[in-house]
């Protein structure tokens, strides 16, 4: 892929999604740790959203606080008084404790400081999905109508699917709604599937070595939704040479090929851009007419077809505000479980490789899509608030979940760890989560690359 062939503007929006919702979920984050540490008369010395080692690009003290702005976009920090954290400033600790700092607080006190960014980011999460519940519904394409069925792509070929087909069922459980079979057969590493092909009922084997390829893959080489390409509208800007083209128009000839879905159309933009390009349409059902129509630099000729949704409808659930709650609720605890079941995947899967599925920065900002759409970002920022949540909470030195951990042994020993060894569990923590951060980093650039 050339620098040139990048949907540039698709990027920047990408970018500006990503920077928005963590920018929110990071100083949600904090604001849980910060809030508990005022009221309980701990001194807050700085509240930070990105890390600012050397310099800040921006920063105002207001009180004993100092307000900032990082340059690292890699999440943010509170410097709370007599706490061993991301700052490593260990200087109070040789000078007696005082009763505005951390460490001289109740142990209960510091366990909820500690737990108050978790607290929030699932809180977080459950009033996102209420909300969006009770905005938009929750809206699907069910399996029941996949009338022309998939598009198998080269990984589907290979066990044995045909265009046509229809995924009916995975490691014998019923799929319900469309596009959601990649991952069910990675998250129960299924060992076949069940299809419908022109009304008998087929099993088909998954081999071993398929399940790492998908994922491997990013889901991407398997099947695709097919339909028929119906128009939907017509750019104002296109530049027509002959015929002419109307809404609901169904394309059936591309560059003097047949074309009966859109899968069969195979040039790539690339291919197309700023070239003539003959095409046949079916009018009113049985008319034929034909039309050339000039592609422009981004591979676009001013026709536009309609969506999968519109073509083979969707079903709605609307809720009320009531009703809402519980369903958002529901699905926060949807998503966590899955992720649990990645994770478990990692460690017990002989086919879910650590580096086919660990991603940075940049992996993350990719899944936003390259058009604005506040449902989308409303909800991946939904998804991402309970995943902060849970892996923030493992007892890991240097997560939430590591001084949450000393915390409560203290408390069932009587004992509290000495401030040496916090300051060793907190370095080794640290350089374990910028290792893995950097291995994340590294993967995404060879993806990249390759």
């Amino acid at each position: 892929m050339t620098l040139l062939a990048i949907d540039w503007p698709g990027v920047g929006i990408k970018v500006l999604q990503f920077i928005l919702s963590f920018s929110i979920l990071v100083v949600l984050h904090e604001l849980g740790h910060f809030l508990p540490a005022r009221w309980f008369k701990c001194r807050v010395e700085k509240f930070y959203l990105f890390f600012n080692p050397w310099f800040s690009l921006f920063k105002k003290k207001i009180g004993e606080t100092e307000y900032g702005l990082g340059w690292i976009p890699f999440g943010g920090y509170v410097k709370i008084s007599g706490m061993i954290d991301e700052s490593m400033d260990k200087d109070q600790l040789n000078q007696p404790a005082q009763p505005w700092e951390f460490r001289s607080k109740p142990a209960w006190q510091r366990l909820i400081i500690m737990l108050g960014g978790v607290t929030v980011n699932v809180l977080l999460a459950f009033v996102i999905f209420i909300m969006i519940m009770w905005t938009w519904g929750d809206k699907y394409i069910p399996a029941a109508n996949l009338k022309y069925g998939v598009y198998a792509d080269s990984l589907a070929r290979k066990i044995g699917i045909q265009d046509g087909d229809k995924i009916i069922a995975v490691a014998g459980k019923p799929v319900e709604r469309i596009g959601m079979t990649g991952s069910d057969i990675i998250m129960n590493e299924a060992k076949s599937l069940t299809i419908d092909r022109n009304g008998d009922t087929i099993k088909i084997a998954i081999p071993d070595g398929f399940i790492n390829q998908l994922n491997k893959n990013r889901l991407g080489g398997f099947t695709y939704i097919r339909i028929p390409l119906v128009v939907d509208s017509i750019s104002p800007n296109i530049k027509l040479i002959e015929g002419t083209v109307q809404k609901g128009d169904t394309l059936i000839g591309f560059n003097g090929r047949p074309i009966k879905y859109k899968n069969d159309i195979r040039e790539t933009l690339d291919s197309l851009k700023g070239k003539l390009v003959s095409m046949t349409f079916l009018r009113n059902g049985k008319d034929t007419v034909n039309a050339v129509a000039m592609f422009d630099g981004k591979g676009d000729n001013g026709v536009w077809y309609k969506g999968a949704e519109e073509i083979l409808g969707t079903t709605q659930i609307n809720y009320t505000l009531l009703q809402a709650i519980p369903a958002g609720i529901r699905k926060s605890g949807h998503i966590l479980t899955n992720y649990i079941r990645n994770l478990k995947l990692l460690f017990t899967s002989k086919e879910v490789k650590v580096q086919d599925s660990l991603g940075s920065v940049v992996s993350i900002t990719n899944i936003f899509p390259p058009i604005w759409d506040w449902q989308s970002f409303w909800t991946l920022t939904a998804v991402f608030s309970i995943l902060l949540a849970f892996m923030n909470v493992l007892p890991i030195p240097a997560l939430d979940g590591g001084h949450a951990l000393f915390t409560l042994v203290e408390m069932i020993t009587g004992r509290k760890p000495s401030d040496k060894f916090i300051e060793y569990a907190q370095m080794a923590g640290m350089i374990l989560l910028f290792g893995l951060m950097a291995y994340a980093l590294g993967l995404d650039i060879f993806r990249l690359f390759k």
